[in-house]
Formats: structure tokens, sequence, C-alpha cells
């Protein structure tokens, strides 16, 4: 330290000698714990009243009216009067450099504000609202407003808040140590509401500076540019308190489910090819999905991410609402505006990977903190992004506070969790010898099982009616029953399965399709071992994959006739519905993120026909019991017919508390007259959906509106019905006598 100034007393001298080092720290930005040493709670143990102020003049006390003693021609200042004419949060009057006055409360007068109860559940892995706790927390301590900063930093030798308000100059605010926990705190008064911040990080062992992101921010600046924000929420005046009810209440494995995946970057943009904000999408959404019948909205993450591109999927934010459509606010008015009209809103949330931006969690603290440091564990090879370490308890509650953060202050309704396949496997598109097995010497990995298990038991448990959808894409055992049972605990998982057999036999020219019979019918197979949605989802639709328009065969016609015999087929199969937005209307060109939907060609009758058959489909659907009650039984399913490879016809029932539809399946352009099925009853039939409709933009090949059944045993069934089956199209029949 420099020479000490001659002016101060023998006793404060003698104690500035004894604290010299940690002085040295102080100004050098390495010291751990500045709240020993400076402002009010050191000054209380009998030393004297220590500042720090780079870049000043002069600094003096507000009250008493006393400037304070340099020390030396150091940065430091203190006060050697009587303690007790100090105030117990004192103001600091600061001539800068460049001669500007300010005053200011100092941070270090004011005492640790986190409990060690909440630092003990944080270190347990069982903080469930740690999002309240770390980050930046708007208090006010007797009468004085000011924001509470916090971060998990344990291999940090010296951690800063660093923003706008202190010219991004780490040495202004040093934290102060929370001991093993390995958190760091610290209270600045005085600061506004909307204040830029980032945390300036020194490790301890290298002694490298990195200036990061708050893992836990609930709001970040638009990209390209990476602060956090410290913005203080307004109590919001929610209106979904009877939909919160009613969901909590509802049996939703035996409800319709049929959801939009949306990504609002893309679906409508304005003419300026600008995003839309969170309220306007959610007007517009609204109106669109009550049009065309759906019951969710599925949002492609909006967590907080860097790069356009990545859809969301690289998230560096998990407690923020990306910027780029808005504030928290908007998006919680967006949810409450969709749950008034009756319509869910579920998130994708990506807790298998992120990126490696270097203001981002990767070597948050410098060292494999959120990460496993051996990259055989620690990186996705595939995606270039890291993987976490489920194994650490802050890691895990990091996580598992972002999921409940989600449905409780956004009132989600559920989350779709990305990747789980990448997730549950070590080897995970690895190659020999670039994975680690476990302590068992398997592929699983057991701590990330774990925390899956977890996850799930604490939503089901807080959030009743809450969904848990998983993005699984293997033959895990028991993705979606319960924990107790040995389950993972998910509420559903996709069909991936399905989805890649029935695409590839749609995409086979008909005179093929008799060879590829067993694409469709192999499903049933396993279709009530889990919770299935049945998904055509965006990443169906990108990457030279083509649109599910243009994976269809044939001429124009024919494209247009198999797309609605696709979604006939979707709609009818057990299991709930997803499907990605612009695939409704049988958009043409792949999905394009950076620009909206080809909305243009919904004037088009052929678009237009698909669109409409979709809303039918739907209405059909979430009116029909036979179509969703038993989406995930037994019960509601029986086939007709499922061995006529040589027609490419396909029949079967769905059933639900005694009523029963037929639906009959025709996967080739050649009307089939006199087609004969079994039926359970003798009666008569009403066609209530005729894919090949002219109001579908058909051809309205197909039998009549009623038909009557004879007497015919038919396919061991005491009835028959005979039909005109229509062209690449589909038949549904409800018994009306």
């Amino acid at each position: 330290m420099t020479a000490l100034t001659n002016e101060l007393d023998r006793q404060t001298l003698s104690y500035l000698y004894t604290v010299r080092q940690d002085l040295d720290r102080i100004a050098n930005a390495a010291h751990y714990n500045p709240c020993a040493v400076l402002g009010r709670q050191q000054c209380q143990s009998d030393g004297p009243l220590l500042c720090y102020s780079p870049d000043t003049l002069e600094l003096s006390l507000e009250q008493p009216d006393q400037s304070l003693a340099r020390i030396g021609d150091s940065d430091f200042f203190v006060y050697t009067g009587d303690p007790q004419a100090i105030p117990r949060y004192y103001r600091l009057r600061r001539l800068d450099t460049h001669q500007r006055v300010s005053l200011f409360h100092d941070p270090y007068s004011f005492p640790l504000q986190i409990s060690d109860e909440d630092l003990q559940l944080f270190s347990a892995g069982r903080h469930f609202h740690i999002y309240n706790i770390l980050g930046a927390q708007f208090k006010c301590i007797d009468g004085i407003d000011g924001i509470r900063f916090a971060t998990w930093a344990p291999n940090a030798e010296r951690v800063s808040v660093i923003g706008d308000f202190n010219n991004w100059d780490g040495r202004r605010h040093p934290m102060c140590s929370r001991g093993i926990s390995g958190v760091w705190e610290l209270f600045i008064p005085d600061l506004p509401s909307g204040s830029l911040y980032k945390y300036e990080i020194r490790n301890r062992d290298s002694g490298a500076i990195l200036t990061k992101t708050d893992p836990y921010s609930q709001q970040m600046e638009l990209r390209p540019r990476t602060a956090s924000v410290a913005k203080q929420a307004l109590p919001f005046p929610w209106q979904d308190n009877g939909w919160m009810a009613a969901r909590a209440g509802q049996a939703w494995l035996h409800e319709p489910l049929s959801i939009y995946e949306c990504h609002l970057g893309s679906w409508q943009r304005d003419r300026d090819n600008h995003f839309l904000n969170y309220r306007e999408l959610a007007h517009q959404l609204v109106v669109y999905l009550k049009e065309t019948g759906f019951t969710h909205i599925q949002l492609l993450p909006i967590t907080e991410h860097p790069l356009d591109a990545s859809w969301g999927y690289q998230t560096t934010g998990y407690f923020a609402p990306t910027s780029r459509f808005g504030d928290a606010a908007d998006f919680r008015y967006f949810v409450d505006y969709c749950h008034s009209h009756e319509i869910g809103v579920l998130l994708d949330w990506v807790p298998a990977h992120f990126p490696k931006d270097e203001h981002g969690l990767a070597l948050f603290d410098g060292s494999a903190l959120y990460e496993h440091e051996d990259p055989r564990r620690g990186e996705h090879r595939d995606w270039g992004t890291l993987i976490y370490n489920y194994g650490r308890n802050e890691v895990k509650n990091f996580l598992l506070a972002s999921a409940l953060y989600w449905l409780e202050d956004y009132h989600i309704d559920g989350l779709r969790v990305d990747a789980v396949a990448s997730m549950l496997y070590l080897d995970y598109s690895r190659e020999a010898g670039d994975w680690i097995p476990n302590q068992h010497g398997g592929n699983e990995n057991l701590e990330a099982i774990a925390f899956l298990r977890e996850l799930n038991s604490v939503v089901h448990d807080r959030y009743p009616g809450a969904l848990m959808i998983a993005e699984e894409s293997t033959s895990w055992p028991q993705v979606t029953r319960p924990v107790h049972l040995g389950g993972l605990g998910f509420s559903m998982k996709w069909n991936m399965g399905w989805m890649h057999d029935t695409l590839n036999y749609m995409q086979q020219d008909p005179v093929y399709r008799r060879y590829n019979h067993d694409q469709l019918t192999f499903g049933l197979l396993y279709i009530f071992n889990e919770n299935f949605i049945l998904p055509f989802s965006h990443d169906e639709v990108v990457h030279e994959k083509s649109s599910l328009l243009n994976k269809m065969p044939g001429d124009e016609w024919q494209r247009f006739a198999n797309l609605r015999l696709l979604y006939t087929y979707q709609f009818t199969y057990p299991g709930k519905k997803l499907l990605f937005m612009g695939s409704e209307f049988g958009q043409g060109d792949e999905w394009n993120s950076d620009q909206a939907l080809d909305w243009y060609v919904v004037q088009y009758p052929l678009h237009q026909g698909v669109r409409r058959l979709v809303a039918d489909l739907n209405r059909l659907y979430t009116t029909q019991p036979a179509l969703y009650r038993y989406d995930f039984d037994y019960a509601g399913f029986e086939w007709i017919d499922c061995h006529d490879s040589d027609q490419s016809v396909l029949s079967y029932l769905r059933t639900a508390d005694g009523e029963h539809l037929l639906v009959v399946l025709n996967y080739t352009p050649v009307i089939r007259k006199g087609y004969r099925i079994g039926t359970p009853t003798s009666g008569s039939y009403r066609v209530i959906l005729n894919s090949d409709s002219v109001y579908y933009s058909g051809s309205n090949a197909g039998s009549g509106e009623v038909l009557m059944t004879d007497d015919t045993p038919w396919m061991g069934r005491p009835a028959s019905l005979c039909l005109d089956l229509p062209p690449l199209a589909g038949l549904i029949l409800a018994k009306i006598t």
C-alpha cells in the first residue's frame, strides 16, 4: 500500500497497518470479502470507517458534514471521528475527477441480506424459489430502495457488480462472499429500475477476469447486446383465476389436446419485417387459433438467446423472456390473454445443454461450474454446446427453479422438455471411447435421470394440471409413467417413431405404398406403452427436408390430397396432436425463421381447403369423446382391417363410453367402389368428414352423407357397410341410429 498520510492519528495508522494486505487486494480488485474491511460493518467492530472510491478527488459524509481523509495517494478514504455520530445508513458526497458531484448511500453500510437457511437450501439443491434470492432483487431496507445482487461463483477470488451506474468498473462494487456456499451478494442502494449490469469475476486460481450476464436475470438487453437488466416488476393484474382453477382439476389424460407449435419471430411480422410485440401477437394469434380450433399454443423457446438462427434452443437467459418481443409484463399479458380465451400456453424449455458464448454460463467463474470439465461428459459434439452437470446440487437447483419460475410467475400450462434423449444416454451421438460409463459400467446418465424424476415430481406436486412433455426419440422405457413406479414421470412424450414412419410412408409414390403398409400399422404395437403426442413439428420442415406439402408425391392436386389425408390420419389416430405453424394451410416453402409465413397463399383454394380441413378436424377432435377420451388406452381403439395392403386401405374404430366412430383411409388415387367394412352394430351412419370434399378443394368423390348397414357379417363383425372410398382421402362416420 502507498505511504500513509501523516494527518492520521497513531491508533488509525496502527489499524491501517494491520489491514494493509486487505487494502492492497481491494485496490487490485482481488479481495474475496470487502465487507470485512469497508463500511459500517467494519466500523462497528472498533475500527475506523473506511471507504474505497476510485477516480475521486474528494469524499465526505453528508451527516456529519465532514470530509474523509485520503490515505496517502491511494483511493481509500477514512473517517476517524465518533462512530455514533454517523447514521446507520450514511450517505457519501463524492467529487469525481470530472468535477461531478454525486450523493449516495454507501453499499457497505448495509448488512448482508441472504439468510443462512436460503443458502443451505440452495446448497442442497432444494430452493425452489432461488430466483427470488439470487439475481437482481429490488429491496427496501429501512425506507431505502435499492437492488440486492447475488450470484453463485464458488471458484472466484472476487466478484463485482458492474453496470451503467458505475461506468462498468469492477473496482467500484466488489461483492461480499458468503463462505462455503459459493454465493456472493451486495446491496446497492438508490439504483433505478432499468439499470444495466453484469458480473465481473476474477478466478482464484488463474486470475482470469470474466464478464458474465446474470444467470438469474429476469430481463436482458435486446441482442446483440448482452447485459442483464434490473427491472422492477410491477404486480400483474392476472385475469385467469378461473382458467388456473379449472386446470388444476382437469383430467388431462382424457381431455382433447391439439397443439399449434409456433415460432413467434416468424409467425407474423410487420410490414418492415420487424418482430411484433407479445401483446400484438397475443391478439392476432388468439383470433387465428380460435378460427382453426387448436386448444394450446406451444412456443419455441422464448427464453433469452443471443442468436436468432438458434430459434431459442441455445438459451442464455433461463429466467428471462426474450426482449425481441417486449418485456416480462408483455409476456405475462400474452399468457393471460390466451387463457382468457380458453387457449393454453406451453413452452419449449432446454435443460439439456447451453451455448459457449463468453457472456453466458460457460466457465462461469473461470472453472467448469455449470458444465462437466471433461468434454467426454461436458460437451455436445454435434451441437457445439455444453452439457449441464446434473450431479451438482446448485446446477440442479438452477434448472428446477427455472422450470418452476415459468409455471408460477407466468402461469405457463406446461413445458416441452427438449432433447431428453441426449440427457439420458452418456454415449448419445458419440463415438466409441468418447464417453465415460456410469459407476455400473452402463451408458445411462444416472444423474440426469434423477434430475428428470425430481423435476417431474416437483412440478406435478406443486402445479396440478401442468403438463411435462418429453421430446424423447428412443425407446427408453416408462418415460410417461409415474416416478414411484420406476418411470421418469413425464405427462406425455412425442411419438417420434410414428412421425418418421408416417412421413416415410406418405412420401412413397402410391404405387409402392402396398409394400410399406407396415409403416402405418406397426405403431399400434407400442402406441399405448406411453402417453404419446403425434407431432409434425418444426424439425420436419427445415434443413432441406421440404415442407409437409412438398414431401407429398404426385402432381399439385395429389400433393394436397395426400396432405389432407395425412391430417385426417393424425387426428383420428390415438394420441394428442401437434402441428407446426404454416402446415395447417399447406405452406409450400420450407420454414424460414427470418421472415413471416407465406400467408399470401391462403387466398388460393387448395390452401384454403387444407386450413378448413384442419379447423374441422380440430372441431371433431375436441367435440367427439371417441377421438380423445382414450387416447392412451386400448379401450379407445379397435382395428376394423389393418391387413389390406394390396389396396392400401386402413380402417379402424375410435370408441368412448359406448359410442364409436368409423375411420376409413384410402392411400391410393383410385376410387374404391363398394368397399365393405365390418361394423360393431347394425344401423345407419353419417359421413361427418370426407377429406376429399369440395369444401376442402377435393374432388367430392366417395359415399353419400348417410349409409345403412346390411346384415352381411364381415371381418368378424355382425354387420357391414359398403362404401365408395374417395381417392387419397379419409372418411369419418358416426352412427346415428
